[in-house]
């Protein structure tokens, strides 16, 4: 078969998903010939490792005109025997070819980003709530990433359960080697990175870590991410309530990553909302203790390996992570526990399983 991956998020917050994706298939799929789409800016940095493998400049936009007509009529003219998109954007008209759709989650329609333009953020969002409609019904199959969004695909647009694989995401070792964070170093620290978004809940987890403050003086917030709006709002907040101690530590390279997971007294995961939680899979493989948020696919993931508090509760949320700064024997067992719970995820089964997907519902009347 000749199949398309539109990999224009390949190096978006997300875009750890197809990147994984495409790195394993080039393992596990030897047969059939594969085109990567690719964004401009991808293009010249990512580079295939098996011949049946080559890539694409997609120039298209997410959410624009030019995606809908300019990405159909290229796929139009590629003639392929199926299409997997990797996100929910895509040519809502494309029909040239069977579609694989990966839906990560529906948070978008459920939460507003203050650092957007309310009425631009507002018509985004009914065009996103079309458009996940839309692409789940014209899609021959879906995949998803926990069962939790499976079931709630199902609630909100009405598609047959059967019509969905889930394929669990997994977490890669960090390269090691990196410099330790200079207003990290030699200090007792929890915490968290990602992005700032409403939903992320990091009001929250601020407002418990005062509360911490009572009992651990010493204790630092770390808050690492690409800083933007909402992280500016973060840190307003912050001195309007004298709150001491935090640290915005801005983007983070692999190996600070690692050794921040490697260092950090507790990782926290306060989100309301996530499609699978992989940073907290990550904190275990690298021998953090964590604190969870109970909310969606949140146990799922992170099954027995993790410490759970309500995260509508600011005061419950100030418990679980006191018990790990406090409770030795239960640090050292989640620990063990979180090591032992990321070897039952892994990134090629994902592959696999994706791969059987396109072997059930693509096109089969061509000699590739």
């Amino acid at each position: 078969m000749k199949i398309a991956i539109d990999a224009r998020g390949l190096r978006t917050s997300s875009g750890r998903y197809v990147e994984r994706l495409i790195h394993y298939l080039q393992q596990v799929d030897q047969r059939n010939h594969y085109l990567i789409m690719l964004s401009q800016k991808d293009f010249d940095t990512w580079q295939p490792t098996n011949p049946n493998f080559s890539k694409v400049i997609c120039p298209h936009k997410e959410y624009s005109f030019d995606e809908q007509i300019g990405f159909k009529r290229q796929l139009d003219d590629l003639g392929l025997d199926l299409v997997h998109f990797a996100m929910v954007q895509q040519p809502a008209w494309y029909h040239a070819s069977p579609v694989v759709t990966t839906m990560q989650d529906l948070t978008t329609i459920r939460f507003r980003n203050p650092d957007k333009n309310p009425l631009i953020f507002w018509l985004k969002q009914q065009i996103y709530k079309w458009l996940n409609k839309r692409v789940a019904r014209k899609s021959a199959h879906i995949i998803t990433i926990s069962e939790f969004v499976k079931k709630d695909i199902v609630n909100f647009t009405g598609v047959d359960p059967r019509k969905i694989t889930v394929t669990l995401e997994s977490a890669d070792e960090l390269p090691g080697g990196g410099e330790p964070i200079a207003a990290l170093a030699n200090r007792q620290f929890i915490m968290y990175v990602g992005r700032p978004t409403p939903h992320k809940n990091l009001r929250r987890l601020i407002n418990a870590f005062q509360l911490l403050q009572a009992t651990h003086p010493d204790l630092v917030l770390a808050l690492a991410g690409k800083k933007d709006g909402n992280y500016a709002r973060h840190k307003r907040y912050i001195k309007e309530r004298g709150i001491t101690n935090v640290v915005f530590t801005g983007f983070v390279s692999d190996e600070q990553l690692r050794w921040m997971y490697e260092h950090t007294a507790v990782y926290c995961f306060p989100s309301l909302s996530e499609g699978f939680g992989l940073p907290g899979l990550e904190a275990m493989l690298h021998g953090a203790p964590v604190a969870s948020s109970t909310a969606t696919c949140l146990p799922e993931t992170h099954g027995e390996a993790a410490h759970y508090f309500d995260p509508y509760n600011v005061k419950d949320m100030a418990r679980a992570i006191n018990d790990l700064l406090t409770d030795d024997r239960l640090r050292r067992q989640l620990i063990k526990k979180g090591k032992q719970h990321v070897k039952t995820f892994s990134w090629q089964r994902m592959a696999e399983q994706t791969l059987a997907v396109y072997e059930q519902y693509g096109r089969r009347d061509t000699d590739s």
